[in-house]
């Protein structure tokens, strides 16, 4: 069974589409023998009411991919959740291919690369790996900070059409010709969800972060189309994270 195909069961299962991010602060030396076991406790509280768990260098650095991250996302999969490594992938294609094929080797169900990279030598061996080993592609198409404009939203040249373009249109273009598992688009952004919806259709699910913290709204996201919303510090941070996360699900309307 495809990524696509397994998250889907799981949000349908677990009535969510909310993704957990788990994102901490930095935390110094003396502390930081207590992550593994805050990012856990924050797991097992709000595990009734996602879908997914999204990881990042949040963790990886300080905990390891193969040690306190592996552990993880082995009490990830023992929930019935799926386990996303946000590695935003950005290199030559070798590089790239070790990368997917560690994060994969540490049962990772799928993972966020940036088209940027191109397909020849940048994400072909990336997908190569991917579908070897039933595993997902997710592509970066406008992220949901402030400055993302200076590089996701430039005009550039379509080399096949000779015409002005935009580079998230252009990206998730991409990502429909490549049958990528899913796109990321803010949900601070909702103008930018309804113009890569109009392009990806229902045949490419759409993840939004930006949720809460960054100000993305859930009811916006989700009507310009948005199909998997991914929430960091309201849930990772919160005083109560799993009457956050009930909260959040419950206004996702999948209760």
């Amino acid at each position: 069974m495809s990524f696509r195909a397994k998250i889907e069961q799981t949000s349908k299962n677990k009535k969510s589409n909310i993704v957990l991010a788990l994102d901490f602060p930095f935390e110094t030396p003396e502390n930081r023998a207590n992550l593994f076991s805050k990012a856990e406790s924050v797991l097992e509280a709000v595990n009734p009411y996602i879908c997914a768990v999204k990881f990042n260098h949040h963790l990886v650095l300080p905990l390891g991919t193969f040690d306190g991250v592996q552990r993880l996302v082995k009490r990830t999969h023992d929930l019935g959740l799926m386990a996303i490594m946000d590695c935003k992938v950005n290199d030559i294609g070798a590089t790239n291919q070790v990368i997917a094929e560690y994060y994969y080797a540490a049962s990772f169900d799928a993972l966020i690369a940036n088209p940027f990279i191109g397909w020849e030598e940048g994400l072909k061996p990336i997908f190569d790996v991917a579908r070897k080993l039933h595993r997902g592609v997710i592509l970066l198409v406008y992220m949901s900070h402030k400055g993302a404009s200076e590089g996701y939203g430039q005009t550039i040249i379509d080399t096949e059409k000779s015409e002005k373009t935009l580079q998230y249109v252009s990206f998730a273009k991409k990502a429909l010709k490549l049958e990528a598992d899913g796109v990321v688009v803010g949900a601070t952004y909702p103008e930018k969800i309804r113009e890569v919806h109009e392009i990806i259709g229902e045949k490419i699910p759409i993840y939004s972060p930006g949720i809460g913290a960054q100000g993305g709204e859930i009811a916006a996201a989700l009507k310009a189309g948005a199909r998997y919303l991914i929430v960091g510090r309201s849930l990772a941070q919160a005083e109560n994270p799993a009457e956050s996360a009930r909260k959040i699900r419950a206004l996702a309307k999948l209760e």
